[in-house]
């Protein structure tokens, strides 16, 4: 699985380059804008080819996902510790494709089995928050879930993606890599070329 997390602040040509990443092949966008409003979010939304919103993960505003037709919902850690069990089912019964955010392993062993993946950070050195560096994650203290996938977070580029794999992760989420880059699809076409088959 790899997964792209869009710029956290508005960039230029934002909506074509999400298209053209997803005409790349790109599997799962996060759309997180923790400073957007909703109705800035749904500009951009708009902008968006619509055959691909199946394929967003709306970090915020979740209500404007039916709007749009996403079923897939993020929550932070605060917006996790929040949830009720029974809303859990709720999403669960009618669909909804559920992930979330931890920073350690024991976080992972107490997550509920509704989550369909979630993303452990900083694996590696952060690319896109100076000073937030890697921890040293032993994955076999995992107690490995078979519903809750496991991805890589955290300073991933075309150098390391491999390691994530090989380190035992399921998939890899690229943030920094992409929007730091001059060149975003050169740079995702290149790490999508290095990663398994199965992970596509």
């Amino acid at each position: 699985m790899v997964i792209v997390i869009s710029s956290p602040t508005p960039i230029t040509k934002e909506a074509s380059l999400i298209n053209l990443l997803f005409d790349e092949g790109l599997a799962i966008f996060h759309l997180r804008k923790p400073e957007s409003s909703s109705q800035e979010l749904v500009l951009l939304l708009q902008e968006i080819n619509p055959i691909f919103y199946p394929k967003i993960v709306l970090h915020s505003h979740h209500y404007l996902a039916k709007s749009f037709g996403i079923n897939r919902l993020h929550f932070n850690e605060v917006s996790r510790k929040q949830l009720i069990e029974d809303a859990l089912e709720t999403y669960k019964a009618e669909g909804v494709i559920l992930s979330t955010s931890i920073h350690s392993t024991d976080d992972y062993n107490q997550l509920p089995d509704k989550f369909d993946y979630t993303f452990l950070s900083p694996v590696f050195d952060s690319i896109s928050k100076p000073n937030y560096q890697a921890q040293k994650f032993n994955l076999n203290d995992i107690h490995k879930k078979t519903n809750t996938k496991l991805i890589a977070l955290g300073g991933i580029d075309e150098t390391n993606c491999m390691k994530a794999f090989e380190m035992g992760f399921d998939g890899i989420a690229l943030l920094g890599a992409i929007w730091n880059s001059e060149d975003k699809i050169t740079v995702f076409k290149k790490i999508q070329s290095q990663c398994p088959i199965i992970a596509q």
